[in-house]
């Protein structure tokens, strides 16, 4: 007996990554011609990690369309592992920035390329961090609002954006106030790309895991089962299990109900500790309930299935 609660985020998700996309398209510009211009390669990285969070907002947008689309023949758990694959594309293409970011700097420190940054870099640098933040405060409220697994990997997307350019700013202070720091700029521009790599790995980490089809933590468990055991005509429970698809969870569990119940109560009372789960707040969208009848005499026996709580 499997009941599905449906929801549809898709338009919220669009809307806050669309802002996203606008801001990201125009800082990712703006800090391009400013460290071309004001000579900073460490602002030239930074605006290589926003343009990679303008893709991968296109990504979420065109996603998106896909994981909100009812079940069907080829996918009857429904779409949400596109969400899944697109958070983990998301975390890649971050750290493909990084490593690139990384190497280039390397590089540059390796060769011993001086660089001296004009004023305008710094107040680049120190506008981006507070866009950024911003921005990663809007997404990640909206994330949490809806429990939007890419929302809220992309809000982080932001945030390490915000947080690569706090060492560009200080980096290139320290150019300019002290010239004979040659290698800063590039020091900042390598210290932006460990912090990107972080980034990366907080982002596809939960994604991963999904893949690999992990459940539920212990205390969503732990709520979903005393709510099962709520219900006044569940003597007790065993074999619950969860597992995510995208950001929907997915609960089955076994009750044990008295075994002198008609079929129909005992299907009555599966529907209604259905619902429980699917009204516990805890985005379960499908719960599947199965029956198991209580007999005395197993259960003086010992019979785990008629007396665990």
């Amino acid at each position: 007996m499997t009941r599905v609660r449906k929801k549809d985020d898709s338009a919220e998700v669009r809307k806050v990554t669309w802002v996203g996309l606008g801001w990201n398209a125009a800082l990712s510009i703006a800090k391009f011609v400013v460290g071309v211009v004001g000579n900073s390669q460490a602002l030239v990285a930074d605006a290589v990690h926003s343009a990679s969070d303008f893709v991968t907002d296109v990504a979420v947008i065109v996603g998106s369309h896909f994981w909100n689309s009812p079940p069907d023949a080829e996918h009857p758990y429904g779409h949400r592992r596109f969400e899944t694959l697109i958070t983990i594309g998301i975390g890649l293409a971050v750290a493909a920035v990084g490593v690139g970011i990384g190497y280039k700097a390397v590089i540059a420190l390796l060769a011993g390329e001086a660089s001296h940054p004009e004023n305008v870099v710094a107040v680049m640098a120190l506008v981006s961090i507070i866009v950024k933040e911003i921005l990663f405060r809007y997404t990640r409220n909206a994330g949490r609002k809806i429990r939007s697994q890419v929302l809220e990997a992309n809000a982080w997307h932001h945030r390490s954006d915000s947080f690569s350019s706090i060492p560009v700013l200080v980096a290139v202070v320290f150019a300019i106030l002290l010239p004979q720091l040659w290698f800063a700029d590039s020091v900042g521009a390598l210290v932006v790309a460990f912090f990107i790599m972080h980034s990366a790995i907080e982002i596809a980490a939960p994604g991963l895991r999904q893949l690999v089809d992990r459940g539920a933590d212990p205390d969503v468990l732990g709520k979903l089962r005393n709510l099962a055991l709520s219900h006044p005509k569940v003597i007790s429970l065993h074999g619950l299990r969860s597992r995510y698809v995208g950001s929907d969870l997915h609960v089955d569990v076994h009750i044990v109900v008295d075994d002198r119940m008609t079929l129909k109560d005992a299907h009555d009372v599966a529907e209604e500790v259905e619902q429980l789960l699917i009204d516990s707040n805890e985005n379960v969208v499908d719960a599947l309930v199965h029956i198991d009848p209580y007999n005395a005499k197993r259960a003086a026996q010992g019979d785990i299935k008629t007396i665990e709580k």
